[in-house]
């Protein structure tokens, strides 16, 4: 079985490939994309399943608000790589990714997804109902979990991005960095 650890700093290159495989471009189209892009995730809940020393798999929590004013996480993307998928790796993905946002003392999770998958976690459209996505969604995929009771009671209206914005790259150390990176190559050439 896969050891279940949190994302570390290296670990973003074969994050990427990882989902680049599980949803190719598309990916970045999904609505849920709209609250994740330009965010960092929430803090200590970002999960990567290795095995072997490879990265099998991952998924994060991203801080929100389900309506004006109630602070949720959003679950997602939740990926496995191919070769490894029918083995548990999303399920113990999903649980201990909960078990953490309820540790930490989040009061609900919501994501988009099938409900046959995500309803053994706990996760139900029942409370969502009255919630919408900022662009297209299919309204029974859009689930909930409540990990404080009656955290979700009442929700209504448009779930919104909060937490803290991602670091802009400044594009001249990236440049430097390749231009190092290109000359270092040649001359080992």
């Amino acid at each position: 079985m896969a050891n279940i650890r949190q994302e570390q700093a290296n670990d973003a290159a074969a994050r990427e490939l990882l989902l680049d495989a599980a949803y190719g471009p598309a990916r970045f189209a999904k609505t849920s994309e709209r609250l994740r892009e330009g965010r960092l995730p929430a803090s200590g809940l970002s999960l990567v399943a290795v095995e072997n020393g490879q990265i099998v798999g991952t998924v994060r929590l991203w801080p929100i608000t389900a309506g004006p004013a109630r602070p949720a996480l959003l679950l997602g993307p939740l990926a496995v790589h191919a070769d490894h998928r029918r083995r548990g790796i999303g399920s113990a993905l999903v649980r201990q990714a909960v078990a953490r946002a309820r540790e930490a003392g989040h009061p609900a999770i919501l994501l988009i997804g099938d409900a046959a998958y995500y309803g053994r976690f706990g996760f139900t459209a029942e409370r969502t109902t009255q919630l919408w996505m900022p662009g297209p969604f299919e309204r029974h995929r859009l689930l909930g979990c409540e990990l404080v009771t009656g955290a979700l009671d009442g929700a209504r209206g448009l779930v919104g991005a909060t937490g803290k914005p991602a670091p802009t790259p400044n594009l001249n150390v990236l440049i430097a960095r390749l231009e190092h990176g290109e000359s270092t190559a040649r001359r080992a050439a």
